[in-house]
């Protein structure tokens, strides 16, 4: 397998939860040992520091490692296990889906249940199932069962979903590309940087705890300090049946999205037209989308001390915040490229014009 695509079927694969982001960390810091200097905040998010010519401006790259997941919180004297969902799930893409629950004495297969639906009322079937009511069935035939298969209150679970190409091998489905993907990029950008002389000092940093209220972000962009904010995300993709063109606008195969606007931010104008004129000079064209709930990483960036002109940047995802999602490989590849021409280009006189009067 290429090696670009063997990183995207590695990352999108480990198991991270909000919370339990260690083997992600793990992994960030075994492939860019020895292209960057590696440190980390105090709650584990990893900071991979390129760099350049300059000591300024630092530019900081910010993907999220974690992706949604749920946490044991109880075990039913049956030795069925109830969850606390960690980030945004819908229940209507839960019920049935494989899970793994990582114990300390290894991993553990899981499926989601609930009451069967041959004997729910008319009324009940009308109704989505609460994730009140789930439960994970592990196959224990009771609480004792459970707890001598290493399950205990608080172990991390993870939707499992393999990596595959699909039959045009563009597509890549995966779990987690939400935002295995924002540090995919990031890793990529600090690899196509070395022996180039990029006039500022680059800051790839895979944050924890994004799905849960942007904690990674908010302690180490104070351990950046950057002067310039990237939030490296997913777009939802709008190309599917039943969305309107307005509701999301970026497709899969047309290029890199940039977010003009979420619940967390507003883009700084200088500096999405920054991104889209360099994006222009190298030939891509990105897209644009807005969301009108949720937030990203640069919803903490952009307000550390006296501000931090940021702007959020995104490769289209179908089916983010359920067990799989589908990416397009061209827009992966343009979005590395994009952020590698940026790096190359914010110099101390383009960011000063950025910042404005």
């Amino acid at each position: 397998m290429e090696e670009r695509l063997q990183l995207l079927k590695e990352i999108s694969e480990l198991p991270g939860v909000s919370g339990f982001e260690d083997e992600v960390r793990k992994y960030i810091r075994t492939k860019m040992a020895g292209l960057c200097e590696i440190s980390r905040d105090n709650i584990g998010s990893i900071i991979c520091r390129k760099a350049g010519s300059s000591e300024t401006p630092r530019l900081m790259l910010a993907g999220h490692m974690d992706e949604i997941g749920m946490m044991v919180t109880y075990i039913t004297k049956e030795g069925f296990l109830k969850f606390q969902t960690l980030g945004g799930w819908w229940e209507q893409v839960m019920l049935a889906q494989r899970v793994t629950v990582k114990t300390s004495s290894g991993d553990v297969l899981g499926i989601i249940g609930s009451k069967p639906p041959h004997i729910l009322t008319s009324e009940e079937l009308e109704k989505v199932y609460k994730k009140s009511d789930m439960f994970i069935d592990i196959g224990a035939s009771s609480r004792e069962d459970a707890q001598s298969m290493g399950v205990r209150p608080g172990d991390p679970v993870i939707p499992v979903s393999d990596f595959a190409e699909m039959k045009n091998p563009k597509y890549l489905v995966g779990k987690a590309w939400d935002n295995r993907i924002g540090c995919a990029v990031f890793m990529e950008v600090i690899k196509n940087l070395q022996g180039k002389d990029h006039p500022n000092t680059v800051f790839g940093v895979g944050t924890v705890q994004e799905e849960i209220g942007l904690r990674g972000a908010t302690t180490s962009v104070s351990v950046v300090e950057p002067d310039i904010g990237f939030a490296i995300e997913t777009d939802i993709a709008g190309d599917t049946p039943g969305v309107k063109e307005h509701e999301a606008q970026s497709k899969l195969g047309n290029g890199p999205s940039v977010l003009l606007y979420d619940s967390s931010m507003i883009g700084h104008r200088r500096l999405r037209d920054f991104v889209i004129d360099t994006a222009e000079s190298i030939g891509l064209k990105p897209q644009f989308n807005t969301m009108q709930g949720g937030g990203t990483n640069a919803g903490r960036m952009h307000i550390y001390k006296a501000g931090v002109p940021s702007l959020v940047v995104g490769v289209p995802t179908r089916y983010i915040h359920s067990h799989s999602g589908i990416i397009h490989r061209d827009d992966f590849d343009a979005l590395v490229s994009l952020m590698t021409e940026v790096a190359m280009r914010l110099d101390r006189s383009a960011v000063e014009a950025i910042k404005g009067e």
